[in-house]
């Protein structure tokens, strides 16, 4: 049985984006395919929470290999999702400027897969924040169901 969801996403109005990828690449470097998030819906600089979003297109890089005729999105690919929500969060809380860098993933669950045409809704909670390094819990959600969840780590460096 999956865990309970980070933060209730029924009060947030899902269609009101505070940050586009235009606005993400400000604090994100990742561009062409490997950017991984389309938009920052809601944010809570109080509880450290977070709520981004990737839209899953049949355009994607990984469609025609990851499986042929029936595409499914690679794990490493949520896992990357979830790594730069928990980065641009973590630049928005505590006001970090300079590259962050991946530094680990633990407890990485894959729950059900996700298919293009498909709304990834990424929950992020920034569980420790030190100086220079943090971990996040992210949770990845499609039609209500949790598809994936795990801790990153990152580093500012």
């Amino acid at each position: 049985m999956p865990p309970t969801q980070l933060f209730d996403m029924s009060g947030i109005d899902l269609n009101k984006v505070l940050f586009d990828r235009d606005e993400i690449k400000k604090e994100n470097p990742q561009d062409f395919e490997m950017q991984q998030l389309d938009g920052i819906i809601w944010y809570d600089k109080d509880s450290f929470m977070s709520l981004g979003y990737k839209d899953v297109t049949d355009k994607e890089f990984w469609c025609r290999g990851h499986i042929p005729g029936r595409p499914l999105m690679p794990g490493v690919i949520m896992v990357e999702a979830a790594a730069q929500m928990s980065s641009f969060a973590v630049k928005r809380f505590y006001g970090l400027k300079g590259f962050i860098g991946f530094a680990g993933i633990e407890n990485a669950k894959f729950r059900k897969p996700v298919e293009p045409g498909s709304r990834l809704y990424l929950l992020c909670y920034i569980k420790v924040f030190k100086r220079r390094k943090f971990t996040a819990i992210v949770q990845g959600v499609v039609d209500d169901t949790m598809v994936f969840e795990c801790e990153v780590s990152g580093l500012n460096v």
